[in-house]
């Protein structure tokens, strides 16, 4: 690729997405620049990544095409101020916090002005993120293709209308946490059985990373998979009974539902 492109805050969700740039050498090091107030965050990303680095936002905006604004929803209206007079045509901002809508963004722009948002997660790190993009009207279709196919270099992209955006924070965007809960309990109960911590963990997230590659690449119902797992009367149906019984299905459903309530909260 031969555009520039620019991160406006350097921690988890930012640290993640680079890592995954870098590594699917979509984007070489030197074609990056980050700006971040924390010194000891621009020391490691530098160290780690061999990024450009700076504490001045309008060194980014000045030095790349594309923007990614990896900020916490509560500032983009501070951050977005200090850079609007900067931005032009030939910029595309890409908008990464939940509950922040196109709305909220053109107001704060106070002109038209290139979005997308986007809703990645952070197993960017390892290429394998799920990233949810909805352009403004601004946008090109054109350019549209240039930030998923940078999104699909760590991991899945789809363009998904701003409406279902709210519900791809529960699904994916958060997600990951709710996955990690489920590994440590598995790994409790291995600890809990006699197998040592680390041999737990590796066990337990290996199945995991096994059972989600099984739905994408057959694509077969999850619960047909799980009807394969379960054997008449064995230890399978024993588990998932207990789960059943315990409101495993429930506590999912109603945790992610509880996320997605948050974000949409987050943008009123």
């Amino acid at each position: 690729m031969n555009h520039k492109i620019g991160f406006i805050g350097g921690g988890n969700m930012g640290s993640a997405m680079i890592g995954g740039i870098i590594s699917s050498k979509l984007y070489t090091p030197s074609q990056i620049t980050v700006s971040d107030p924390v010194s000891a965050t621009l020391d490691r990303l530098s160290t780690t990544y061999g990024i450009n680095t700076t504490t001045d936002n309008l060194q980014v905006i000045s030095a790349s095409d594309i923007i990614f604004l990896a900020v916490k929803p509560y500032m983009y209206e501070s951050v977005i101020e200090q850079i609007r007079d900067y931005i032009d045509d030939s910029k595309i901002i890409v908008a990464i916090a939940a509950g922040v809508s196109h709305a909220i963004l053109d107001n704060y722009f106070r002109k038209p002005v290139k979005i997308i948002r986007v809703m990645p997660n952070t197993p960017a790190m390892v290429l394998e993120a799920m990233s949810a993009l909805t352009p403004n009207e601004q946008v090109t279709k054109e350019e549209l293709s240039i930030i998923v196919t940078l999104f699909e270099s760590f991991g899945k992209a789809e363009v998904v209308p701003e409406s279902l955006m709210d519900t791809v924070v529960g699904v994916s965007g958060s997600s990951p946490a709710y996955v990690y809960m489920f590994i440590e309990a598995m790994a409790d109960a291995a600890v809990a059985d006699g197998m040592p911590r680390a041999q737990a963990y590796k066990f337990a997230a290996q199945s995991v990373l096994g059972a989600a590659k099984m739905v994408l690449e057959t694509g077969k119902h999850p619960g047909e998979l799980k009807d394969m797992v379960c054997s008449p009367g064995g230890t399978t149906i024993a588990a998932v009974a207990k789960l059943e019984e315990e409101g495993f299905r429930n506590a999912v459903i109603s945790a992610q539902r509880c996320c997605v309530e948050k974000s949409k909260d987050m943008g009123k």
